[in-house]
């Protein structure tokens, strides 16, 4: 194995023992499902496949399952939640008609009962020996996922090592959240089925982390507390009418005299930022991390918090340029939260948006134009405040209209001084002067009627 590779874990966890290792003491109770003893089957399967049935009857005798996942519901940190979890020694976590039975009864019980939904995935993928039938479960299941996710409740997955072909591109890639743990083979490509020259590394957790397609790895030690804050912050109550409060400014109280003033405290590097400010907000976060195309924005800081009880969705820019995957990160924040109900706190810290070939090759106009139609249309309140720079378009995807807030150390301005004064064709001397022309200091934004009020 290269360097490069991380370690993938020694030992897989049966399925029960990775639910004993989320689920809270003696909390679990297997789902009574519909399926055992019930679906008339020939011997060997859908396909007559040889040989089949013995398979089976060792995988049965081998772990003591029925079928390649176990399904029931159970508390994680306290809360109640619908667990499914895979038995990879079933003929490798394989997905067959019975596992879409089982499956599809766990998501009817989620909704039903109003819980959410966990999946600990640990499958190779489709059963061959089912050939077409079991691959057109996986229709079946993200059908099931998608019901319960339009309920408004959330679904988290967990990826065990492996997690390949559709169980991935279904209840793993479909979640809301997911989790992974460190080293395990994540991919649509199983190990078998990949290019000879393939590099092992690109298959892993770590991997997916990187290119923005799962939240967060986690060690297992942690799984379990990680699992319960993010079904706590998830499942709780929330009220939909109320907007959220704008925290309190961290820095200078005093309002800036002129507009250059207001630009050079917005840059200062002492001034704080957005992590700061979620720090100093919210008593517990989870982050939520990645645009699910590819990429992934260090700079615009995503995930729920919790505030006095309540449960807020964040987006916040931490003072660079946003690029397309934080704008399509910030997108999927605020529709998730939509859904569930949530409200969504916005802190507004950009110079603009990035403005790179490497940005417009990625889809910059188009990631921008779905963050201003996520915040315009999201069903929840939505409160942003501008914690620094606020430049141009780039800044004004994130606000709220009607609900913005500044902080006396911020401006928020149609373009940068700098720029503007170049497509005025003016001097560089008139910089100075072509800033207050703007009028983008935070008092002027409140005279201007484009922010509410300012945060002290």
């Amino acid at each position: 194995m290269p360097e490069s590779a991380p370690a993938r874990p020694s030992a897989r966890q049966s399925a029960r023992a990775a639910i004993a290792s989320v689920a809270d003491q003696d909390s679990f109770r297997e789902l009574a499902l519909p399926e055992q003893g019930l679906r008339e089957e020939r011997l060997d399967g859908p396909l007559a496949w040889q040989g089949y049935a013995d398979s089976r009857a060792r995988a049965e005798a081998r772990t003591g399952e029925r079928e390649s996942v176990v399904c029931g519901t159970a508390t994680v940190g306290g809360t109640r939640a619908v667990i499914a979890s895979f038995e990879f020694g079933f003929l490798g976590g394989s997905l067959g008609e019975r596992t879409g039975d089982r499956l599809e009864a766990a998501h009817r019980h989620a909704r039903e009962h109003r819980l959410p939904f966990v999946s600990l995935i640990a499958t190779g993928g489709s059963r061959m020996q089912e050939g077409v039938r079991a691959l057109v479960q996986l229709q079946r299941v993200a059908r099931q996922s998608e019901l319960t996710g339009a309920a408004g409740l959330p679904r988290i997955a967990v990826l065990r090592d492996p997690t390949t072909g559709g169980g991935w591109a279904t209840l793993g890639a479909g979640a809301d959240l997911i989790l992974a743990l460190p080293g395990s083979q994540v991919g649509f490509a199983g190990s078998r089925v990949r290019p000879a020259d393939s590099d092992p590394a690109a298959y892993t957790a770590e991997a997916q982390l990187a290119a923005g397609a799962i939240d967060d790895v986690v060690r297992p030690e942690e799984l379990r507390d990680a699992l319960g804050l993010r079904l706590r912050l998830l499942s709780a109550p929330a009220s939909t009418t109320t907007p959220p409060e704008p925290p309190a400014a961290l820095g200078r109280t005093d309002l800036p005299a002129t507009g250059w003033e207001a630009v050079s405290r917005a840059r200062a590097p002492e001034r704080p930022r957005a992590a700061a400010y979620l720090d100093a907000h919210f008593t517990e976060r989870a982050p939520l991390r990645g645009d699910r195309c590819g990429g992934t924005d260090p700079g615009m800081l995503c995930g729920f918090g919790l505030r006095e009880g309540r449960t807020v969705a964040y987006a916040a820019q931490c003072g660079t340029a946003t690029t397309p995957a934080g704008y399509r990160t910030a997108a999927r924040l605020v529709r998730l939260a939509g859904r569930l109900g949530l409200p969504v706190l916005t802190l507004v810290d950009t110079p603009g948006a990035a403005n790179g070939a490497e940005a417009e090759r990625a889809g910059a106009g188009a990631a921008i134009a779905d963050l201003f139609a996520a915040v315009a249309s999201a069903p929840v309140p939505v409160t942003s405040l501008v914690i620094g720079e606020g430049g141009s378009g780039g800044a004004l995807a994130l606000a709220a209209p009607g609900n913005l807030w500044a902080t006396p150390d911020s401006y928020f301005s149609v373009i940068a001084p700098e720029l503007a004064t170049a497509i005025l064709k003016r001097g560089g001397d008139e910089t100075r002067s072509t800033a207050e022309q703007l009028r983008l200091r935070p008092q002027d934004l409140v005279e201007l009627g484009v922010a509410r009020g300012m945060v002290t």
